[in-house]
């Protein structure tokens, strides 16, 4: 069962804000994470239904470090498309 946890963060670019204008929300979860279940979070928590949600799995980058090979965790991103004249006040910026 997912959960609020589950969300990392909202991505506030200069891209997923112009996104944003139209009603598509950026979030950045666990890999884990499903469309249903995000589903379930956006309706239980914000109290909003979206009308579409496209998921992309981001592979972590191989960064140096002084050196030492390293590699960022993997994530899931979400494009959540909110239904017309719906917003989030948590997530406005």
């Amino acid at each position: 069962m997912a959960d609020i946890t589950d969300i990392k963060s909202i991505v506030y670019t200069e891209k997923t804000l112009a996104m944003q204008e139209s009603g598509v929300v950026v979030v950045q979860t666990s890999p884990r994470m499903t469309k249903s279940g995000l589903k379930e979070v956006f309706r239980e928590y914000f109290g909003v239904v979206p009308l579409r949600i496209n998921s992309l799995n981001q592979s972590g980058k191989t960064k140096r470090f002084r050196g030492v090979t390293g590699k960022q965790k993997d994530f899931k991103k979400f494009y959540v498309l909110l239904p017309e004249g719906a917003s989030i006040e948590s997530l406005a910026v």
